[in-house]
C-alpha cells in the first residue's frame, strides 16, 4: 500500500505531462474509477473478506469453500453493471460536471476504455480480498506489486503516444496478469483449503453472507462518489485550471487512502475471525490499535504537504493557475486527512463485524456537510474556492470524528450482550 502512493504519483506525473485538457479530462474520470476501484476492493472487497473470515473463525469449511464461486459471481455480475453505466449514463454526467472540447473527449476516450476493463477488475479484486479473508496477506501483495511497477512502466511508454487510453492498456494487461496468478494461488491451496467450483449449489444465505455487508458498504462508497461529483461540478465553474489544481490536490487523499486499507483490510480478517470465534474484546482492541496507527502516519503526511503545498504541486505541473488552486486546496484539506483515514480504516473494521449502519450513517454526513457547505460558501457567502475546499475539510473531520467517537462510545458487543 504504501507502493500505492508512490504509483499514484507517477500517474498524475504521466497524466500531467499531456497537458492541463489532458489532466482536467483525467479528473473528471476520476471519481467514477475510484468508486469502481473502492468498491471492488473495499465496499464488496471487504464483504468478501469479512465473509469468508467469520466462516473460517466460526468453524465453517463448507461454507468457507462455497463462498469462492459466490463471490465471484457477484463479482462479473457488478462489472457488467458498471460497464452499461458508464457507455449510458458518464457522457451526460462529465457534461454537466463542466466538460466541454477537449476536456470532454479526454474523459470519454478514458472512460469508455477503463469500465472496459471491469470484467478483469472485479475478479481480480474478490481473489485479492478472499486472499486476506483467509491470513494471507503476503500473496496478493507481491502480485499488486509486481502489477503496479509494471502498470507505471507501460503507461509511461504509452501515453505519450496514445494519450489516456495508454493509461487503459496497461493497467488491464497488468490486471489480466493478476487475475491468472491469484486464481493459480487460491486453486492451490492458499486459502488454506481447495475452493469447490464443480457441483455447488448457488445458496441465497450465502450470497446474503457478502451482500448483507457489501451493499451497505457500496452504498457508503457511492455516497463518496456522489459528494466527490457535486464538489467536482462546483469547482469546474471556476474554469479548466480550478479543475486541473482541484485533482491534483485531493489526489492527495486518494493516494493515502491506500495506507488507511493496507491497514484496514489487516482489521477485517482480525476482527472478522475474532467476530466469528464471540470474541468481541478482541475484536474492540484490534480496532483501536489499526486506527491509532492510520492516525498517525495518515497525519504525519498529510501535516507535512500541508506545509509545503507549492513544492509539493510542482511536481506535477507547472502552470501558475493550476499550482494556485492545488496550493489552496491542500493547506485547507491535508491536515484533516489524518480523521478521514482513522475513519476509513474503521471502516474496514467495521466490515469484519459486520456493523455497518454507522460507517453508512458517517459517509452520509460527510456529504451532507461538504456539499451543503460547498454550496453554500459558492453561491450564497461567495467565498469563491477557497470556502469549497474548507468545506471540504469539515465534512472529511465529520466523518473521522463521527465514526471513531461513535465506537469509542458504544463498543462491539455480541447481539445477546446487546439485547
Amino acid at each position: 500500500m504504501v507502493l500505492q502512493i508512490g504509483i499514484a504519483i507517477a500517474e498524475i506525473w504521466i497524466v500531467g505531462r499531456l497537458g492541463t485538457d489532458a489532466l482536467a479530462g483525467f479528473v473528471l474520470v476520476v471519481p467514477f474509477t475510484a468508486l469502481m476501484f473502492n468498491m471492488a476492493n473495499g465496499g464488496m472487497g471487504g464483504s468478501v473478506a469479512s465473509a469468508l473470515a467469520r466462516a473460517l473463525g466460526a468453524g465453517r469449511l463448507e461454507d468457507a469453500r462455497a463462498l469462492v464461486p459466490h463471490a465471484l459471481v457477484v463479482g462479473w455480475g457488478v462489472a457488467v453493471v458498471f460497464m452499461a453505466l458508464a457507455w449510458t449514463v458518464l457522457p451526460h454526467l462529465f457534461r454537466l460536471m463542466g466538460g466541454h472540447g477537449d476536456v470532454l473527449e479526454h474523459a470519454l476516450s478514458y472512460s469508455n476504455w477503463a469500465f472496459a476493463s471491469a470484467v478483469l477488475v472485479w475478479p481480480s479484486c474478490f481473489l485479492a480480498a478472499l486472499l486476506r479473508g483467509a491470513g494471507d496477506a503476503a500473496t496478493p501483495s507481491r502480485i499488486g506489486a509486481g502489477a503496479s511497477i509494471a502498470y507505471v512502466a507501460l503507461s509511461a511508454v504509452l501515453a505519450p503516444s496514445l494519450g489516456l487510453v495508454g493509461l487503459v492498456i496497461g493497467g488491464t494487461a497488468v490486471t489480466a496478469a493478476s487475475v491468472a496468478l491469484q486464481a493459480r494461488a487460491v486453486q492451490r491451496g492458499r486459502l488454506g483449503f481447495v475452493p469447490s467450483f464443480t457441483g455447488v449449489r448457488l445458496q441465497r444465505r450465502l450470497f446474503g453472507e457478502i451482500l448483507r455487508v457489501g451493499l451497505l458498504g457500496s452504498a457508503s462508497t457511492v455516497t463518496g462518489a456522489f459528494t466527490a461529483l457535486l464538489v467536482t461540478g462546483l469547482v469546474g465553474r471556476f474554469g479548466t485550471a480550478a479543475l486541473a489544481g482541484y485533482g491534483i490536490g485531493m489526489r492527495l487523499e486518494i493516494m493515502l487512502a491506500p495506507l488507511a486499507f493496507g491497514i484496514g483490510t489487516g482489521l477485517t480478517t482480525l476482527i472478522g475471525v475474532a467476530a466469528g470465534a464471540g470474541d468481541w474484546r478482541r475484536a474492540n482492541k484490534v480496532a483501536w490499535i489499526g486506527g491509532a496507527i492510520a492516525f498517525i502516519t495518515i497525519g504525519l503526511i498529510g501535516w507535512t504537504v500541508a506545509l509545503v503545498p507549492e513544492s509539493w504541486t510542482r511536481i506535477f505541473t507547472a502552470d501558475d493557475a493550476v499550482i494556485a488552486t492545488s496550493v489552496a486546496c491542500l493547506t485547507r484539506t491535508a491536515p484533516f486527512l489524518c480523521l478521514g483515514g482513522l475513519g476509513l480504516t474503521l471502516y474496514f473494521a467495521s466490515q469484519g463485524a459486520g456493523r455497518m449502519a454507522l460507517p453508512f450513517t458517517a459517509s452520509v454526513v460527510r456529504m451532507l456537510v461538504t456539499t451543503i457547505g460547498a454550496w453554500i460558501v459558492v453561491e450564497k457567502l461567495e467565498l469563491g474556492l477557497g470556502g469549497l475546499f474548507a468545506a471540504i475539510a469539515a465534512g472529511i473531520a465529520a466523518y473521522g470524528c463521527l465514526i471513531a467517537g461513535s465506537l469509542l462510545v458504544r463498543p462491539w458487543r455480541s447481539p445477546r450482550s446487546r439485547s
